[in-house]
Order: structure tokens, then C-alpha cells, then sequence
């Protein structure tokens, strides 16, 4: 199971990065944050199982960051 969360979020991180780089996503859409907090869960999970807590510290910090956006972009669309 660790290994599928970690292939997940390895992937997911990737697509984010891809579909940016490619001008096919904004940093300003959801979709992306959402990419890379899927991510983030994957290999911070990953990295636990395996006690790699370097990962699990770096992974998520960028989930929260990602979190924090989707929540600011939310509000920033409410107002």
C-alpha cells in the first residue's frame, strides 16, 4: 500500500509540474493545488512507512502550502 501512495503522489506531483509547465494550468486554479495535495498525502504517507522523515517533513509543508491556496483562492472567489 505505501508503495501505490507513492506512485500516486510521485505522479500527481508530476502532472502538476507538466501541465504548468505546458501553460495547460494556471497557478491560480484549484486543480493544481488539488494535484499536488494528492500528491503531497502519497509521499508523505510513503515516507512515514518507510521513516524517511526528511520527506515527511518536506511533503507536508507542500501540502499545507497547497491547502492554504485552494483555501485562499476559495475565499479570494467569494469576495
Amino acid at each position: 500500500m505505501a508503495a501505490i501512495l507513492g506512485w500516486t503522489g510521485t505522479i500527481s506531483y508530476l502532472l502538476a509540474y507538466l501541465l504548468l509547465s505546458l501553460n495547460k494550468l494556471k497557478s491560480s486554479q484549484k486543480i493544481y493545488h488539488f494535484l499536488n495535495i494528492i500528491g503531497a498525502v502519497g509521499l508523505t504517507m510513503n515516507a512515514f512507512f518507510f521513516r524517511d522523515y526528511p520527506n515527511v517533513a518536506v511533503n507536508l509543508a507542500w501540502g499545507i502550502i497547497a491547502l492554504s491556496a485552494v483555501i485562499f483562492f476559495t475565499k479570494q472567489k467569494q469576495n
